[in-house]
């Protein structure tokens, strides 16, 4: 199976998830990390995603949505609450890939981390090894349309 063939499933199997990998900058077809306050609550820790063109993914089972923000969902397992993927939905959004929980798929784990975001929303305790690129909060509100600052 190719690297950018992405097979996998949630915790408890209920749900399958197949997509295809895609090369999306700054985090290539690495790894991804966000540090936003939100995916801490919904993963217990740091999200780590591997993203997929989103016309790509195919999902069977118990699959949950859940509109987290103005641009934004989350999905999970219906049965074992299993984080699978985060999407922007906002205007202008519908090429942008679908974010996948990297923990679905085995093959994930072999990718280097490229980019962290929310970076300057990162817990102290947390450190990964390495230089990647990284953006902060105020980054991704401007790359999102949602930037405060354009408002004053």
């Amino acid at each position: 199976m190719s690297e950018n063939n992405l097979q996998g499933r949630c915790l408890c199997g209920a749900v399958t998830v197949r997509a295809t990998a895609v090369d999306h900058p700054p985090v290539g077809h690495g790894l991804g990390a966000c540090h936003c306050g939100m995916c801490r609550r919904w993963t217990s820790s740091t999200f780590i995603e591997v993203s997929a063109a989103r016309t790509s993914v195919e999902a069977t089972g118990p699959v949950q949505t859940y509109k987290s923000s103005d641009w934004a969902e989350r999905a999970f397992c219906g049965t074992c609450g299993s984080a699978l993927w985060y999407l922007l939905t906002g205007e202008g959004m519908e090429a942008e890939p679908c974010q996948l929980s990297a923990g679905l798929f085995d093959n994930a784990a072999d990718r280097d981390l490229t980019l962290e975001v929310y970076i300057d929303k990162k817990p102290a305790g947390y450190a990964f090894a390495g230089k990647r690129a990284t953006m902060t909060e105020a980054d991704i509100l401007k790359m999102v349309g949602d930037d405060p600052e354009a408002d004053a």
